[in-house]
């Protein structure tokens, strides 16, 4: 199992995501293609690095409908956490690139309204898009950016 704390100097960042949902694995997918640089880290948040981050952090291990942006996995600062929108944002920022950045133009709508929409899609996500089917990924070298299998 992967170390949840390394002492490398440099900031990993990691997005933490329903591995379950459909939605969210096609999201992450058009993530690590856009991320050619591979600076952004994955793990679904049942895998049990991301269960360990979450009670670290006191949150609750059984939401799975708000994606968790962590900024920098090998310093995992109290609160330094991102939910819902403002996580979206916080990787969308480190991945980069036009649709990404463009993305990020979105931080001007309130959060109350953006996080109420990403509520609104997030319970109806599984009816919407239905269940994650794994299947290999397109790229295998992206496999080392999970920390926890899929």
């Amino acid at each position: 199992m992967p170390a949840l704390i390394s002492h490398e100097s440099k900031p990993r960042p990691v997005l933490l995501y329903d591995g379950d949902c459909g939605l969210c694995n096609r999201i992450v997918r058009r993530l690590l293609r856009a991320d050619r640089t591979g600076k952004l880290h994955y793990a679904p948040l049942q895998s049990e690095p991301a269960q360990a981050y979450l009670r670290r952090q006191g949150l609750p291990v059984a939401d799975l409908a708000s994606l968790v942006f962590v900024p920098d996995w090998n310093q995992p600062t109290a609160g330094a956490y991102r939910l819902r929108t403002e996580g979206a944002l916080g990787a969308c920022a480190v991945v980069g690139g036009g649709v990404w950045r463009a993305v990020g133009w979105t931080r001007f709508i309130p959060a109350v309204l953006r996080d109420g929409a990403y509520k609104l899609v997030a319970r109806s996500r599984y009816a919407l898009f239905g269940q994650y089917q794994p299947t290999p990924l397109p790229e295998p070298e992206w496999a080392r950016r999970f920390l926890a299998d899929r």
